[in-house]
């Protein structure tokens, strides 16, 4: 299984970002899908989750209302729309993806996901 995340880059405060991820190698809906944050010095952190049918979702208290993250089963790809953005939003997102195809998205833990993309930056200037 592969994971390309894409989609960071520079934004203002109070703007907004899409970041997509594409699976690739194995079958996209058996897996929940995962996004996760990194930011310097700080711990990788949870941000959202989604169902492999999409149905349900989570998220994480700071995400929750600015963020909506979705699929496209039909493409492979996940999507991550953040928006009013934070200068705490600056991170380094990763996607994930967690086999199963669990009818509820509620995992938040790293240990959680098998598959890793390698990140992209969001940079978010105030």
């Amino acid at each position: 299984v592969q994971l390309q995340a894409s989609g960071g880059g520079a934004a203002q405060a109070g703007g907004s970002l899409r970041l997509s991820c594409v699976l690739s190698g194995r079958t996209f809906t058996s897996y929940n899908i995962g996004w996760f944050r990194q930011a310097p010095g700080k711990e990788r952190e949870f941000v959202a989750t989604i169902s492999w049918s999409g149905a349900s979702t989570y998220y994480s208290d700071s995400a929750n209302g600015r963020f909506t993250i979705s699929r496209d089963n039909a493409k492979n790809t996940a999507y991550l729309q953040m928006g009013s953005l934070k200068a705490d939003d600056s991170a380094v997102y990763y996607c994930a993806a967690q086999p199963g195809s669990f009818t509820y998205a509620t995992s938040r833990s790293a240990a959680q996901y098998m598959y890793w993309g390698q990140g992209t930056l969001v940079t978010v200037s105030s």
